[in-house]
């Protein structure tokens, strides 16, 4: 290890060309751009030491909690920590130090020094210390979006820093105050925050305060206004919950000018708040607004607000002119598909409709797009709407459900295992110890049946935690009696099931707790948006997801992140690398929750055509038509490659469906096939590039020196060796065995001693338009595809590649069987690696256990195949680095299929290399040589991290 830090060190004081490692300074700064935070690299540090200290000034509740998942699983581990912080400025709330005293691997003391400002994190690892320094103290704006500087750096437990470090901690610890309940109480007591918000004491009657539509409303805005502009007399807005879909109606009115307005809800507490709402932003008499609900009529209003259930009666309806109303709104309207929306929306013909909604996507078969004409006037999902800041930020705690006997619950748990009190008092626990904004819960708690939910609410109230119960089956005047007794405190949760997923508006919301299998994305950003609305009564939300081993948890990381792509490798990164999430949110998985997600992902079945049908239909619906590969890539929905590559192409796909134009012929189907497996990802410009280039104009690339040119002016590499791998790919020389019988001599290019040309088959294909179009819109969506691959190298860290992709990649002159391959071969220079970290207890596809292991970021333990001695030639490769590039692909276990992470090139330590006998299936030894990999740029921590935990 002493060499590995000196040669850090070298790095970074010295010449900054030296190999790297884990143990390298490096400068922390947050970039929004990159997704790197201060906030990552306490993770990183937390998830592996076996002590921490901090010492920090300034610590806010959001700040703690973003860290309070790691702290849970180094409890679980044995790991203990101290905080040393202060009363400096009396910026410290006491709510925090009561949060302090709800971690129990956590002491806590504070500093009597005047003027107490540091910022210093100190983590003890196994082997070393490592320790950061710089301007962040624990709260999340300094962890994760202002502009801070610190640095981290490493060292042996003897350096002089550590040692000056540990020397003045201690003594600081020591004459610091221990923090005690009756500390807290204390100091609440005498609390005094050093900036007073003082309302101002002139009441102001809401109507009369000037709102202005903000970044989204604006955006939207002027699109609505360019839909009328061109005639259209309908469009649709798609936001998320809490981002002021009301408020942009009412700026909408107001710019179209319309004489009257319907604005069209589905739950009548709901109306008062809109109407006022627009009232603020429009202004106007009193009378100008009016209910049209069960308990009022006021129909005779410039602006009426009106319940589905009453608008849709026919003797409503019959009170008014089919064109009575110049501007309609429907809210939530996902829901129009059923009969009473239906029936306003056809009876009125409005000179404008306007459909708002969170979720348009629908799996009952409705298309909400059609009924709008496809005029998707805005759309800001959850992330965006975090980025712009219009939602109230959250933090997310995937937590381990409830176990007994070493068995988590499952989908079948019945009703006596879903309310035992070992399991209650457990849900307190964490619920308590997630905490929420200012310690005073007011939250809802989904449940997955109706008597889980009632038996619960009774159990948490003989507990000391007054709670409620709803259901579909109460009355409206019932829920809204139970939502103003939680907005007025005077109780603490309601417990729900079935209903309040949308329409309901409780802004005092801060703790969201989910007790449910996760059915549907949809509905689990429904739940999720109840609390993200703003309001002065809370800075954050907490969220805490009770994650038990359920079958559908692979739709966790695919709610939270937005990616429906069905891609099982970025689901899997989604999960170990959560720091997607934009502002001062925060996700966290506790690592058993984190465990369950993974073995979901592999267990379950993402390409199946049930699910593939399902999200081309709801492409089919938002865009009109059929969709292509290139729109399945720009609505970023499915990945388009799991689309081609499930049958033989694209089109096959079509065929399935019933939506293809026309017949290809066999030779037309084979080329589409050939062009998806081996282009579409994007891997490699150069093949995408040069045959649509060739396609438009198949004169404009006759030789060497053109192709060179074209490559060139693109950006890419163009050396002699990438040339000749192009041309064998897209002449087909480069496969064999299998793959060359099943491409058939298909080739796109002939090369010869006259030049490049297309083929003459390939030529005969393209006469025809419906295959072109379905070929290009291959190479387009490969384009598109390519833009997540460096074009500088021929490999891209952290990608994933087959065995096959690498070779091509490397510009081998001929494709190798993956079996002949097997864990490694070498050839012109490139020695490639292959390994299967976790092989599994039913692993058989050796005579060896070959155990192969990261040892840590930066080095990897490997073992060659068997036998093998000192003297065997791909050994003596292993001993001559000067004349090799060693590169490293990696996969987690066989479930994540035949991808590999390149994690990039690596150097043999040569004192390493060791001549083994290591025993086989039948009790007899063979040779095996061992040695160490060295990386030359050490793995990125959350890859490192997700490769190297067990599950």
């Amino acid at each position: 290890m002493s060499e590995k830090l000196v040669q850090s060190l070298k790095k970074a004081f010295i010449d900054h060309r030296v190999t790297g490692s884990h143990y390298d300074p490096k400068l922390i700064i947050n970039d929004v751009k990159k997704k790197e935070y201060m906030l990552t690299v306490l993770h990183d540090e937390l998830n592996t030491c076996d002590h921490f200290f901090f010492s920090v000034a300034f610590l806010t509740q959001d700040g703690l909690a973003s860290l309070k998942a790691q702290f849970a699983d180094l409890h679980r581990r044995g790991v203990k920590g101290r905080i040393l912080t202060s009363v400096y400025l009396a910026f410290n709330q006491p709510d925090v130090f009561k949060d302090l005293l709800t971690i129990p691997n956590i002491e806590v003391r504070l500093s009597k020094k005047e003027g107490f400002h540091s910022k210093g994190y100190l983590f003890k690892q196994k082997e070393y210390q490592s320790f950061i320094v710089g301007s962040s103290n624990l709260t999340m704006s300094a962890l994760k979006v202002n502009y801070e500087w610190n640095v981290r750096l490493t060292t042996r437990d003897h350096g002089q820093m550590i040692q000056d470090i540990n020397e003045h901690m201690e003594k600081e610890w020591h004459e610091a105050d221990l923090l005690t309940p009756k500390w807290i109480e204390d100091y609440r007591a005498s609390y005094k925050p050093l900036v007073q918000w003082v309302e101002d004491p002139v009441k102001v009657d809401p109507a009369d305060v000037y709102i202005t539509p903000n970044v989204m409303q604006k955006d939207a805005l002027r699109n609505l206004a360019g839909l009328r502009s061109r005639g259209e007399t309908k469009g649709i807005v798609v936001s998320a919950t809490g981002t002021g879909k009301t408020y942009l109606s009412a700026f909408d009115v107001g710019q179209a000018e319309p004489d009257r307005v319907l604005f069209v809800v589905h739950r009548e507490q709901i109306l008062n708040k809109a109407k006022e709402d627009y009232r603020r932003i429009l202004g106007g008499k009193k009378d100008d607004y009016g209910i049209l609900s069960g308990s009022k009529k006021e129909s005779n209003a410039k602006y009426v607000f009106a319940t589905v259930q009453t608008m849709s009666k026919a003797h409503i309806l019959d009170q008014f002119k089919q064109d009575h109303f110049d501007y309609i709104l429907i809210d939530e309207v996902h829901k129009a598909g059923a009969k009473s929306y239906r029936q306003i929306i056809d009876y009125f013909e409005p000179k404008f409709l306007l459909g708002m909604t969170a979720t348009p996507e629908r799996t009952d078969g409705f298309n909400i797009f059609e009924l709008f004409d496809y005029n998707i006037a805005y759309e800001i999902r959850l992330q965006e709407a975090l980025e712009e800041d219009m939602l109230c930020p959250f933090h997310y705690f995937g937590v381990t459900e409830f176990e007994k006997n070493g068995e988590l619950l499952t989908d079948s748990a019945n009703i006596n295992q879903l309310v035992e009190r070992e399991r209650v008092d457990y849900l307190i626990e964490k619920i308590k110890y997630y905490g929420c904004s200012k310690n005073d819960p007011k939250g809802l708690i989904f449940c997955s049946r109706k008597d889980e939910a009632e038996q619960l609410s009774h159990l948490f109230n003989q507990k000391g935690y007054p709670s409620s119960y709803l259901s579909g089956e109460d009355s409206l005047d019932k829920r809204e009696e139970e939502v103003n007794r939680l907005e007025n405190g005077k109780i603490n949760y309601i417990f729900t099931v079935d209903i309040f997923n949308e329409g309901i508006d409780i802004p005092k919301i801060n703790q969201i707790v989910m007790l449910r299998n996760t059915q549907s994305n949809i509905i689990f950003i429904q739940q999720l948006g109840r609390g993200l609305r703003k309001d002065t009564s809370k800075d954050y939300v907490t969220v805490i997801d009770f994650i038990g081993n359920y079958k559908n948890n692979y739709m966790i990381p695919m709610a939270l992140s937005g990616d429906t792509s069905r891609n099982k490798n970025g689901l899997r990164k989604d999960t170990y690398d959560t720091h997607f999430i934009s502002g001062i949110s925060s996700i966290n998985f506790e690592s058993i929750a984190k465990k369950q997600i993974f073995q979901s992902i592999n267990q379950i079945k993402l390409d199946s055509m049930k699910e593939l049908r399902k999200e081309f239909d709801l492409l089919y619906n938002r865009i009109g038509r059929v969709p292509y590969l290139k729109d399945f890539q720009i609505n970023q929905t499915i990945d388009p490659y799991i689309l081609a590559t499930k049958k033989k192409s694209y089109y096959d796909f079509l065929v399935y469906m019933k939506q293809n134009k026309k017949l290809l012929t066999e030779s037309e189907q084979r080329y589409l096939q050939i062009a998806s497996r081996e282009f579409l990802a994007g891997m490699r410009k150069h093949e995408l590039i040069f045959l649509k280039t060739l396609i438009e104009d198949n004169t404009s690339i006759s030789n060497i020196e053109s192709l060179t040119k074209l490559f060139k002016d693109n950006g890419l590499i163009s050396n002699e060796k990438t040339i000749r791998s192009v041309i064998k790919t897209l002449t087909l020389t480069f496969y064999t065995a299998s793959t060359a019988k099943t491409y058939d001599n298909h080739s796109f290019i002939d090369y010869t001693d006259n030049g490049i040309q297309l083929s003459n088959l390939f030529n005969e294909a393209l006469r025809n338009d419906y295959f072109k179009q379905l070929l290009m819109d291959i190479l387009e969506t490969g384009l598109l595809k390519s833009e997540a691959f460096r074009t500088d190298s021929p490999l891209s860290r952290y990608q994933k590649y087959k065995r096959k992709d690498v070779l091509r990649l490397l510009n081998w002159k001929e494709q190798m069987v993956d079996q002949n391959i097997g864990g490694y071969t070498a050839k012109d220079g490139e020695f490639v690696i292959f390994i299967t970290l976790e092989k599994g207890e039913e692993f058989s596809g050796a005579l060896m256990a070959y155990e192969d292991e990261l040892m840590d970021s930066s080095t990897l333990k490997w073992f060659t195949k068997s036998p093998r001695t000192l003297n065997s030639p791909e050994v003596k490769k292993l001993q001559d680095p000067g004349n090799w590039t060693y590169r490293v692909f990696a996969k987690k276990s066989d479930d994540e299929g035949t991808d590999f992470y390149y994690l990039g090139e690596c150097t043999p330590v040569q004192d390493s290399i060791e001549g083994l006998n290591k025993p086989i299936q039948d009790g007899t030894k063979k040779s095996v040589v061992e040695m160490l990999l060295k990386f030359d740029e050490p793995i990125e921590n959350s890859l490192f991290q997700y490769l190297t935990v067990l599950e």
